[in-house]
């Protein structure tokens, strides 16, 4: 009989650590479109998962000693496989019902929350029953206690190898080649097949063995059709790169990326090559403040490319630029050249931001910090020592422009942390909202005469929408006193301070919502969506 086979249990080992990884990582890329993938999500993800293997390793050994039976523990991967081939299934729409609860509920913290308890659904139970199985192999190989500490050392080294490959494997292969549900489908076959392999050899349990085939071929159907924006029937492209979830929307006026499924706009391309009423054109301040119109050639470094609208935009309204983009997710440069329109001969290097500064010694008159989404913040990208490494690289009379988009209004909220900090590094730092979003422009340079090189350059623009909006923000934009709320690299809890601004943005969005269920009820609410 096969359960005989040590080489057998070690390998039901190898592939239980190695899919329970798999199950990780693929919980973060199906967390991320919704919740983002930060620290906290990340935090949220290993503890839950922590605590089913702990209850099932508890579980386990109790079962395994009470019933040492390994139809049972094969049994258990074989709901196992089931779940996790579900998963890509019923997964989003779980956590999407599970957000519209809680967004009504819960007043504060909802990310994490609603992010908890969306784990706790998905995952907790089959990496519960997969806990079970170091346990169960202890008792099916340990033959007398002179080798038991052999026998368990080289069960956990199975696992731990098992766990190894599982990490690289989803994150470097199966993810970025075929994606997250494919994923998911493949490590549930692997466990499936396992459990099969011994219920054939034991002639048990036939039954149970045909209905878990049927339910994951059925899995394998569903679990491939529609994405992660599964309501939206227009989109360009929606797939995934090792860093992110990408989506690219295009209507008659405008193609849009998003790293979201919910919200945000990472990057715009206007096809009637005008302004894009958002903080690219904010930023287009930056140059003029250089001294762009009085150069022939400005020399300027986007950190957070995108798609390259800053860049574009740099490119059509002024004479002499010189454009070098920094863009860590090359699927996303590869989305720029195919749907938006970034000319090849603008050099995009695939890198970090503040690596890159690292590696080079060029300057420039113009650097752009667009590395911050949501609240996953770069926290290498916000301290006092980033900033420095930038201000290396401006050239005398340069400008950094940042751009904020989650706009606090409370004593100690995140963009106050950024601003302040960067007033630790730079002499003058100025400030603008951005009109009609959360958007915020940060510019910061030494020279003393770029806001009069700044008025000079405006009345030199030839476009008058230009001109006109960069007047606008001549007027608007104020000096920025700074605090005492600075970040460094050993101090940095950018995660936490974007979670605060996101709560206060999700209570301002669904306050109507929530007035109209407290109002009219259940049925009222439905009438107002």
């Amino acid at each position: 009989m096969i359960i005989k086979n040590k080489a057998y249990l070690y390998v039901t080992e190898f592939f239980a650590g190695m899919s329970v990884m798999a199950v990780e990582l693929g919980a973060s890329r199906l967390l991320a479109p919704y919740f983002s993938s930060s620290q906290i999500v990340w935090t949220i993800i290993i503890g839950t998962i922590m605590i089913a293997m702990a209850l099932g390793n508890i579980y386990g050994g109790r079962s395994a000693d009470k019933n040492p039976n390994p139809d049972k523990l094969y049994g258990r991967m074989i709901v196992a496989a089931i779940w996790i081939a579900a998963i890509p299934v019923v997964g989003k729409y779980l956590i999407l019902g599970i957000s519209a609860l809680f967004i009504f509920s819960v007043s504060s913290n909802f990310l994490i929350v609603a992010a908890f308890a969306a784990c706790m659904v998905i995952f907790v139970f089959p990496l519960f029953l997969l806990g079970t199985v170091t346990p169960s192999l202890v008792k099916y190989t340990v033959d007398s206690l002179d080798d038991s500490g052999k026998t368990v050392g080289m069960l956990n080294a199975f696992n731990t190898i098992g766990s190894i490959i599982g990490t690289f494997v989803p994150t470097f292969i199966t993810i970025p080649a075929v994606g997250t549900s494919v994923t998911f489908l493949i490590f549930a076959g692997i466990l499936l097949v396992l459990s099969l392999i011994y219920f054939i050899s034991t002639r048990t349990k036939r039954r149970g063995a045909v209905v878990g085939i049927v339910l994951f071929l059925v899995c394998c159907l569903l679990g491939t059709s529609g994405g992660f924006a599964f309501w939206e029937k227009q989109l360009t492209y929606e797939g995934e790169s090792v860093y992110n979830y990408l989506q690219v929307k295009e209507d008659d006026e405008s193609v849009v990326l998003s790293t979201n499924v919910l919200f945000g706009v990472q990057s715009i391309l206007k096809k009637d090559k005008g302004l894009t009423g958002m903080y690219y054109d904010y930023a287009m301040a930056a140059p003029l403040m250089a001294g762009v119109q009085d150069r022939d050639q400005t020399d300027v470094l986007v950190l957070g490319m995108g798609t390259g609208t800053f860049a574009t935009q740099c490119g059509r309204y002024f004479d002499g630029v010189r454009i070098e983009g920094v863009e860590i997710d090359e699927k996303i440069t590869k989305l720029a050249r195919q749907y938006f329109e970034l000319p090849e001969e603008v050099p995009v290097v695939t890198y970090d931001g503040r690596a890159y500064l690292n590696a080079v010694d060029r300057k420039y008159d113009v650097i752009m910090v667009d590395a911050f989404q949501d609240i996953t913040i770069p926290f290498q990208m916000s301290t006092v020592e980033f900033f420095m490494k930038v201000k290396e690289h401006l050239n005398g009379g340069g400008v950094m422009v940042v751009n904020f988009n989650m706009r606090g209004q409370e004593e100690g909220n995140i963009n106050q942390y950024l601003a302040d900090t960067i007033s630790r590094v730079f002499g003058q730092v100025y400030m603008i909202d951005v009109a009609g979003s959360t958007n915020r422009a940060l510019y910061a340079f030494d020279c003393d005469e770029a806001l009069q090189v700044f008025q000079q350059n405006i009345e030199k623009v030839p476009q008058k929408e230009l001109a006109d909006l960069m007047g606008h923000i001549r007027q608007g934009m104020k000096r920025y006193e700074a605090g005492d709320y600075v970040m460094t690299d050993d101090k940095a809890p950018v995660e936490l301070l974007g979670m605060q601004v996101i709560d206060k943005l999700i209570q301002g969005e669904v306050k109507y919502y929530k007035d109209v269920y407290k109002r009219e009820g259940l049925s009222g609410l439905l009438r107002g969506l």
